[in-house]
């Protein structure tokens, strides 16, 4: 049995590969071929700004390892970065974990990758509320909630960066009138938070925001452009930026895989709320989804290809 054990993991990849080949056939099925060559320079130009966001995240991926004292050249650091596209449809993306397996042959522990991950996703989260308020941009009636939320995000980074977070989580360890449940979710909270530390500084916290900020931004900017597709309508640039910000906040926290199905109705369903016809606002969807999700999962498996095979033994030591 134990020669067969060692098979698991690859039987595992292999068999989450067919499945995202196999979803991606199942969105570009209901893609028409006419439209897409007919709009091919913008597809394209969607196409490079969802590059420039993979950049972006790119740096600032390097330099959270940096900071936590691991500095890595920029080919390994983006190809292990984009490696873990190949798990994006992992339910809350967290199988983009799997890029930590490249690191712990350098020395880099899975805890610091983990730091890095979750810094990341934190202002990701942080970046797309931001983006997604945009949607009411245009609007004098939600200028006030606009500012509100601008002020709850101010409020947000200073507590990320200003609170305590190691003394806090021996704190609340140190409560035992607690209900265990609660305790326990509390301190995983704040233990998370105390390993990020050195991530949520005042400058570096800073640094990730607006690379965060830029980078989603710019897909934002992509479904915008893809909009050109159909000529009969017209969505403003914010509004096109909030509709894909709402769409992927929403699809992240329904925690399906890559926010399948969920991220495809509520932009649908926004896109139709502007004033775009059912047909059109389904082949926009789909479109962005192309050239965002679906060229990530490919990209991905391309770097894993790419890569040297770490073997899963040393991975899970």
């Amino acid at each position: 049995m134990r020669p067969l054990a060692r098979y698991i993991p690859h039987v595992l990849v292999v068999s989450f590969a067919l499945w995202c080949a196999y979803a991606l056939r199942g969105d570009l099925a209901q893609v028409s071929l006419i439209a897409v060559l007919r709009a091919w320079d913008l597809i394209a130009l969607a196409a490079l700004l969802t590059l420039l966001n993979y950049a972006l995240r790119i740096i600032r991926w390097r330099s959270y390892l940096a900071r936590l004292g691991h500095p890595l050249g920029f080919r390994f650091a983006a190809l292990t970065f984009i490696a873990g596209f190949a798990y994006t449809l992992s339910p809350g993306k967290v199988g983009e974990m799997v890029r930590a397996r490249y690191y712990l042959p350098l020395g880099v522990p899975l805890p610091k990758t983990a730091a890095a991950f979750f810094a990341e996703r934190l202002l990701d989260l942080v970046a797309m509320v931001v983006l997604a308020a945009m949607l009411f941009a245009g609007s004098r009636d939600y200028r006030g909630a606009i500012i509100g939320a601008a002020g709850l995000v101010v409020v947000a980074l200073a507590v990320f960066a200003l609170v305590p977070w190691e003394r806090l989580c021996g704190r609340l360890k140190a409560i035992e009138n607690l209900p265990a449940l609660l305790r326990k979710g509390a301190v995983g909270v704040t233990s998370a938070f105390a390993a990020t530390r050195p991530l949520l500084r005042p400058a570096p916290l800073l640094f990730g925001f607006a690379l965060a900020l830029g980078a989603w931004g710019l897909e934002g900017v992509g479904l915008s452009v893809l909009t050109g597709m159909v000529p009969a309508v017209h969505v403003s640039l914010p509004s096109a930026v909030g509709v894909y910000a709402v769409a992927v906040l929403i699809g992240g926290l329904s925690f399906l895989p890559g926010g399948l199905g969920s991220t495809e109705a509520i932009m649908t369903t926004m896109l139709v709320a502007l004033g775009v016809p059912l047909g059109d606002a389904i082949l926009l969807t789909l479109a962005c989804r192309i050239v965002t999700l679906w060229l990530a999962v490919c990209l991905g498996w391309v770097a894993v290809l790419i890569l040297p095979k770490p073997s899963f033994a040393a991975a899970s030591s």
